[in-house]
């Protein structure tokens, strides 16, 4: 009988992973186009609200450089409220009336080093809630809540911002993350598949020095990161290509990541999915191809929508990287992952600001795609090799 994600969430755990991590989507993207649309108000600069997106992320590799060990902590969970509880103060800074802008970056950045901590905390709970077999769809699951939940948020913010100040929608954004980290402490038990051991900076470095030198995981890490963050920094110029409407444009991009997840997640086998994961890279970037003709809203949301069902072909990779993973570094091996791929994005969304500030926002565009077709295809032998070589205990 095939794995409906209606059985994964019968689940407790699982549906609690679930509903909260829904809920911390749903805020991110309240807030995050919020101060997007003051930062664009008030500056004018395609960088600054590039940066103001996508800021957090850059602090991901600080987190997975330092602290990430505490994903393979004995107590996950209990570490993962505590970094979200501090997250929530940090969003909740933002509700300071009049905060200089630069005091605004610093609460961004700090917010992104503990998200990143919490989210190999939270991938490695995954893993060993729904065991091996069934992480693929679990992980697919979790992608289908980002893409809903931004619909939502990104959605709900271009409705509200005309009506709503962005300080009003700052405290919704608190409200939400304070929903998902009592869900996760109610419905989220203590796991022990974990060996005991104290987290610290050199087992953090040890084993991140360990990953590097991994053959198999490195072009699947890189192939995770490089091609998908260029295309996010075709996304962080959004703001700028469509002023107001700029909404329609996210909400486009997270419905069509809903589509590949629910797709890739359900429909298809995992050979299959491992056959379609470079043609999907290569779909994630070329329709912003057309970018630099400038396409009117309509036609650029549905180019939007078609490009982001690539964003699926990164599952291979995940649920490959799992498979070749020992258990006792799980949790930290998928938190690099993600941090990785986080930062990278971030790293893209300041390079395409940066090219919009000296070309058409269309044309920044275009090129940050095409750049991403041409690591996608030069690292095509290497991740080939990686899906198709066996797996050994």
């Amino acid at each position: 009988m095939p794995l409906t994600y209606t059985t994964l969430l019968r689940n407790r755990e699982m549906r609690a992973l679930f509903t909260g991590f829904a809920a911390l989507v749903a805020g991110s993207s309240l807030g995050g186009l919020a101060l997007a649309t003051l930062v664009d108000a008030e500056t004018g600069s395609p960088l600054l609200t590039a940066l103001s997106l996508f800021g957090p992320t850059l602090a991901n590799v600080l987190g997975a450089s330092t602290l990430m060990s505490l994903a393979d902590s004995a107590r996950p969970r209990r570490v993962l409220v505590g970094l979200q509880l501090v997250g929530t103060l940090l969003v909740a800074g933002q509700l300071v009336p009049g905060l200089p802008l630069v005091l605004r970056f610093v609460l961004l950045i700090a917010l992104g080093l503990v998200m990143s901590v919490a989210g190999g905390i939270r991938l490695g709970l995954l893993s060993e809630v729904v065991g091996e077999s069934r992480y693929a769809t679990a992980r697919s699951l979790m992608n289908v809540a980002t893409g809903s939940m931004q619909i939502l948020g990104f959605a709900a913010a271009a409705v509200l911002l005309p009506w709503l100040s962005p300080r009003e929608l700052f405290l919704a954004d608190v409200l939400l993350l304070l929903a998902s980290t009592v869900v996760t402490a109610v419905g989220v038990r203590e796991h022990s598949a974990r060996p005991v051991r104290r987290p610290s900076l050199r087992q953090t470095v040890t084993t991140n020095a360990w990953l590097a030198r991994q053959r198999r995981l490195r072009p699947l890490l890189v192939t995770s990161w490089v091609p998908n963050g260029l295309v996010v920094g075709c996304e962080a110029l959004f703001v700028p290509y469509a002023g107001g409407a700029a909404g329609s444009l996210f909400v486009a991009g997270a419905l069509g990541m809903l589509v590949g997840d629910l797709a890739m997640g359900r429909l298809v086998t995992r050979a299959t999915r491992a056959r379609l994961s470079p043609w999907l890279r290569l779909l994630l970037a070329a329709p912003f191809l057309a970018f630099v003709a400038e396409p009117a809203l309509p036609v650029a949301a549905a180019l939007v929508l078609l490009a982001t069902v690539g964003y699926s072909g990164t599952l291979a990779l995940q649920e490959r990287l799992l498979e070749l993973t020992p258990v006792e570094v799980r949790g930290q091996v998928q938190g690099v992952e993600g941090a990785g791929r986080m930062t990278t994005q971030g790293l893209c969304a300041l390079l395409a600001g940066g090219l919009a500030e000296v070309m058409p926002v269309g044309a920044a565009m275009t090129t940050c795609a095409a750049l991403s077709i041409v690591v996608t295809l030069s690292t095509l032998h290497g991740v080939t090799r990686a899906l198709g070589l066996p797996v050994r205990p």
